[in-house]
C-alpha cells in the first residue's frame, strides 16, 4: 500500500515554479512530505506513476526528481516492492558520559567496521602545537578512519594525536581496537574529558570521496579536543557525520 491517491490535479502543497527545473520542484515536494513526517520512515512513497497523476508531470521528470532524493539519501529504492523512506543509518547519543565513537555504537549494539584510510607522523603546526600543547615541529600521529555499518560509510573520523602523551602510538592496529583503548593502554592514564563545537557544512571532494557521498551533501563537522585524566590534551580533529545518516540523540530533564 502506498502513501497517496489518484487525482485530477496538482498536488496540495505543489505549484509549478517558473523559475525552477521541474525535477527539482519533485525533490522539493516529496523532500517536504518527509520532512513534515507525512511520509513515514520505512514506508512506500506514491509510484512513478501515482507521482505523475499527483504532481502532473512526465516520468522523467519525476525519475529525475526521486534519483535526486536516494542519492541525498533521503529515498532507497527496492527491487519489485517500491521506493521507500529511509532513516539514518545509526544515532550518537549525547550526554555527560564520554564514549569514544566506537564505544557508543557498541553500546547500542550496532556491528561496524573501521578502515585505516590515512596514518602518518607529521610535523606540528603552530594551530597542532597550541591545541596539543606540544611544540612547533614536534612529531604528532596524523589519523583518518572511516566507520561502516551495513557496508555504508557513516562517519569520517580525522585525529590529530600527541605521540608525546602516548609514546608508541603510531605503530597500532587502529582497525582492531578503539582509539581510546589504545591510548589508555599506551599512557597508563583514563580517557578524561572532552570539548565539543558542532557545525553543519558541505563535505568537500576529499571527505566526500572517503564518506562515498557527493561533494555537496551536508555534514555534521564535531570539532573535539579530548583530554587525559589529568588535563593533557591527546586529540584534536574532527568527526564528520552525513546528515542524512547519522542523528544526534540528547534526553534532558526538567529542573524544578
Amino acid at each position: 500500500m502506498t502513501l497517496a491517491t489518484k487525482t485530477n490535479g496538482p498536488a496540495k502543497g505543489f505549484a509549478r515554479s517558473e523559475g525552477e527545473l521541474l525535477y527539482v520542484q519533485v525533490s522539493d515536494f516529496v523532500r517536504e512530505k518527509i520532512y513534515s513526517k507525512e511520509w513515514g520512515v520505512d514506508e512506500p512513497i506514491p509510484s512513478e506513476h501515482e507521482l505523475m497523476d499527483m504532481l502532473g508531470l512526465s516520468r522523467g521528470t519525476v525519475q529525475k526528481g526521486i534519483r535526486q532524493l536516494v542519492d541525498e539519501g533521503l529515498l532507497v529504492q527496492q527491487r519489485g516492492r517500491g521506493t521507500f523512506v529511509t532513516q539514518p543509518i545509526m544515532a550518537r547519543p549525547s550526554s555527560n558520559r564520554l564514549l569514544s565513537f566506537g564505544e557508543s555504537m557498541s553500546a547500542q549494539g550496532i556491528d561496524y567496521q573501521t578502515k585505516t584510510a590515512v596514518c602518518r607522523v607529521e610535523q606540528a603546526n603552530p594551530a597542532c602545537a597550541e591545541n596539543l600543547q606540544i611544540n612547533e615541529g614536534d612529531d604528532y600521529l596524523y589519523l583518518m578512519r572511516v566507520r561502516y555499518v551495513r557496508r555504508r560509510a557513516v562517519m569520517l573520523i580525522e585525529s590529530h594525536l600527541s605521540l608525546a602523551a602516548c609514546p608508541g602510538l603510531e605503530r597500532e592496529d587502529f582497525e582492531k581496537e578503539p582509539l581510546f583503548a589504545i591510548v589508555e593502554r599506551l599512557s597508563g592514564r583514563s580517557v578524561g574529558h572532552s570539548e565539543m563545537v558542532y557545525s553543519a557544512r558541505a563535505v568537500g571532494k576529499v571527505r566526500g570521496t572517503l564518506l562515498e557521498c557527493d561533494e555537496h551533501a551536508p555534514v555534521l563537522d564535531l570539532d573535539q579536543l579530548v583530554f587525559l585524566e589529568d588535563g593533557t590534551p591527546f586529540e584534536w580533529g574532527s568527526v564528520w557525520l552525513p546528515a542524512n545518516r547519522c542523528v544526534i540523540s540528547n534526553e534532558t530533564r526538567r529542573v524544578m
